[in-house]
């Protein structure tokens, strides 16, 4: 799918040549074992042609070669353990990714995503999240690329704020892009899954080995469904974009409303190097209210905002970080504006602040 624009890919990818009298979209295969003698099919924890078409389509839009996982956390633990005595990390990046990594029989060392980014000297992995999740925050991916790979570390990249269409890493100079399809991709608040794309086809052989020796396999069906809401990603991104900048407008300057964060606004202090590097905007956005009292006043009086600890779907959702254990103020609140009418959306958030 060279040479189409992110629509045309979202919606074509991944599938074969139209046969007369075959569906548009092939059905998820239900298959423990397969007949033996075919070069890739034997048996289902090691692979399935459902994976395959999501995994062709996503490695189309992310740059490389794509493994699915059952969800981004099983994605995240294939990606950790390439790394077997020292991983660079986020401080401020998803909370279970840090809990994961201290659990590990590794040295973690864990760094703010604005930095400063120490010596990677010694690790033989450096995990970003740009932006990063709840802060929004955004770091330079190919200076830390070339830093990384100075020191013989391999550069990962946690891109599920972002989506494959909202940034591409390895174009960036990653070696590896790591993501929860749970969220924006498969976009409807009903999938679990997750994936890992490499520039390089021998890493991707490593992590599929560790998917088929682990088992954190995905279900056919989960990853059908998965396929067939990548097909609106473009769209759902563009409106939920759409939405975000309209409440940032409309939540600037609100006297309820302090350190309003969204990278895709000029005043944004991520906006510069985001602005560089990701090739489009999104819906998730960040604010801080008086207290969680105000929080849960907020989502009690809001008709079309959800109280939920997931983003990326095509209903607005809220949720209060702090709950969770990330370093944040009580008030302080990551909002994933969805698919609504904008001006439904906003005049609604007004109401209910």
């Amino acid at each position: 799918m060279t040479g189409y624009g992110d629509g045309t890919r979202c919606v074509h990818g991944g599938l074969g040549e139209p046969e007369p009298g075959n569906p548009l979209l092939a059905s998820p295969v239900f298959a423990t074992g397969f007949h033996a003698g075919h070069e890739s099919y034997g048996y289902g924890r090691a692979d399935n042609p459902t994976y395959r078409a999501l995994e062709s389509a996503i490695g189309a839009l992310d740059g490389g070669e794509c493994v699915v996982f059952a969800s981004g956390m099983a994605a995240i633990a294939a990606v950790l353990g390439l790394a077997p005595t020292k991983v660079v990390l986020p401080s401020d990046g998803y909370y279970l990714t840090r809990s994961l990594a201290a659990e590990l029989p590794v040295s973690v060392v864990e760094v703010p995503t604005t930095g400063p980014w120490p010596s990677f000297d010694g690790a033989e992995l450096v995990l970003l999240e740009t932006p990063c999740n709840p802060g929004l925050d955004v770091c330079d991916i190919t200076a830390l690329a070339s830093a990384a790979h100075a020191a013989g570390a391999l550069l990962a990249v946690d891109n599920t704020t972002a989506t494959p269409i909202g940034q591409r890493p390895l174009e960036l100079g990653a070696d590896i892009v790591v993501c929860s399809d749970s969220k924006a991709l498969s976009g409807h608040s009903d999938v679990l899954l997750g994936h890992v794309t490499c520039r390089s086809p021998e890493l991707a052989a490593r992590i599929r080995q560790t998917r088929t020796m682990h088992g954190g396999i995905p279900g056919p069906f989960e990853t059908w469904l998965a396929h067939r809401g990548l097909s609106t990603l473009d769209l759902r991104l563009a409106r939920q974009a759409q939405n975000a900048s309209a409440l940032y407008t409309a939540l600037r300057g609100h006297p309820q409303v302090s350190n309003l964060r969204w990278p895709g606004a000029e005043q944004d202090s991520s906006y510069v190097i985001a602005s560089k590097q990701m090739r489009r905007f999104n819906g998730v956005f960040t604010f801080t209210l008086a207290s969680r009292e105000a929080v849960e006043q907020f989502l009690a009086a809001s008709k079309l905002v959800t109280a939920a600890t997931s983003f990326g779907g095509v209903h607005s959702t809220a949720d209060r970080r702090a709950q969770w254990g990330d370093p944040v103020p009580e008030g302080f609140l990551r909002f994933s504006a969805g698919c609504e009418d904008t001006e439904d959306l906003v005049a609604d958030v007004l109401a209910a602040l």
